[in-house]
Formats: C-alpha cells, structure tokens, sequence
C-alpha cells in the first residue's frame, strides 16, 4: 500500500481507504478523495495480469464487461469488425469510443442481469462472445444460453491480490478508518482475506462496521453484506465519483446520493 502521509488532503478530513488498481486509477481516486477534503488511505487490492487473449472473430455480439478488459483487447491490436459491441456500461462503452470502435448497445441496467435483458430477443441462434476477467459471473452467460445464444468466453485478464496490501485492514482492526470505499465484490474479499493473513479478520471487520461502508454498486454491497459488513452506501450512479462523494458526506452526516440499491454496477474494477 502506498504510504497516505504524503498524498493530498485535508488533516483534519476523515480517512478513506480506496482499493483501486495500482496503476492510473487509483492515483485519480486519491486525488478526487483529497479534492472532497478526505484523507485518502490508498491500498491496492487489485493487480491486473493479462493472459494474452482476445476476442475472436467468428462471434455477431462482443461483450466487454469492464474497462480493463476494453484496454486490454485495444492495445493488443483487436477490432471488432462487422460484430455487434455490447459494453456493460458508460466506464466501458466510453473506453471502447476512446479505441476508436463503435459501441451497439450499453444496457439500462449495468449488470449481468441487465445485459442478459437487454440481449434477450436478440441472441437466439447466435454467437456471441464475452470478453471479461476470470472472476466473472456465470449469470451472464448461463442467461445467455437460456436465450438461445452460442456462448464463448475469453478471459482477457486474471484479477489476483497483491502481496503487499492490507494496510488497511490494519487501520480498520484499530479503528483508524472512517469510511472504505469497495470498487468491485474482489476488494472485499480481497480487504478481508488479507485481514485473515494477519490474523486480525474479526477486528477488521468491526472496524469496518464501526466506520462508513461504501459499495459501488448493488453486487458489491450484496457482497459485502453476505460476507458481514454493513453497506452504509451505494450511490445512484455505479461510477467511483459518485461513490467516493456518497462516502465522504455519509461520514460528515451530509445527504448522500442514496443508501438504496443503486441502479447497476459497471464491471468494477
């Protein structure tokens, strides 16, 4: 985990553990934390290996369920020709414009579920390709053979934890945590397999309790809550700008977007 002493923010603003990759995105997050007036506590729970795949080129709809993945395939040199582009949501779909490919179809709902209605009528008889992480879930696909779809997946990119974080779990066990801000339902297993490692899991985990809860979406806090924390926030928007400001007003006692179910969740991290 990257040391927050140094890192933006206002001294006296609450301190907020963020999880995000240890690339581009968790910087950003650090920045935007800092500009609410939180102490952002940056602890990596993600690290992204590429297999080396692609998409192949026999498939009329390529889904991509995440930014990552998109990034991934673009950089590799992948087009999607004559397909259909299906992205699970506005992260994804504007990171398939920025490769410069023309995105179909981006569901009202950003889940598997949604994916799955938004498809339904339309794959029967077809091949269709999900494009994704190992650790996708297999909702996406068994709805898209219920619907008469030929499904293929391509894993584009293990998601593992890295063999330093966990910092965070110990701020959370001595209750030096205010609010924890989960990016995808792998931070919080990952959060508290490396509370397990420590030895510390049940402390952390009232610590986590004891503070402001944060989940970016609806499979996130699902979760989280099946797993023993209690959700304080899921915003309206599954995007992390929402969710950091969700958090830092619940920790200050402001109105916050919605402590309700969000409407989606948009591949995470």
């Amino acid at each position: 985990m990257s040391d927050d002493a140094d890192r933006p923010g206002d001294d006296s603003g609450p301190r907020v553990a963020v999880f995000r990759p240890d690339d581009e995105r968790i910087d950003e997050a650090v920045d935007l934390l800092a500009s609410l007036g939180a102490r952002p506590v940056p602890d990596p729970m993600l690290a992204v290996e590429p297999t080396g795949a692609v998409p192949g080129d026999a498939a009329a709809f390529v889904v991509f369920t995440s930014k990552t993945g998109v990034e991934l395939a673009a950089a590799a040199g992948w087009e999607p020709g004559d397909a259909t582009l299906v992205a699970i949501g506005p992260s994804t779909a504007a990171a398939a414009r920025e490769a410069g490919w023309t995105v179909d179809l981006v569901p009202e709902e950003y889940t598997s579920a949604g994916l799955v209605a938004a498809l339904r009528g339309r794959v029967d008889g077809e091949r269709v390709e999900v494009a994704r992480s190992d650790h996708g879930s297999s909702v996406l696909l068994d709805g898209l053979r219920d619907a008469g779809a030929a499904v293929t997946e391509t894993v584009l990119y293990r998601l593992t934890r890295p063999a330093d974080a966990g910092d965070s779990a110990d701020l959370a066990a001595a209750g030096d945590l205010d609010a924890l801000a989960f990016t995808s339902s792998l931070t919080v297993e990952h959060f508290l397999a490396a509370a397990d490692e420590r030895g510390i899991r049940g402390a952390a985990l009232a610590g986590a309790n004891d503070a402001v809860v944060g989940a970016i979406g609806p499979p996130t806090a699902e979760t989280a809550a099946d797993l023993g924390m209690d959700v304080d926030v899921v915003p309206d928007a599954a995007d992390f700008e929402a969710l950091a400001e969700a958090v830092v007003a619940a920790v200050e006692g402001l109105p916050a977007g919605s402590d309700a179910p969000a409407a989606a969740e948009d591949g995470g991290d």
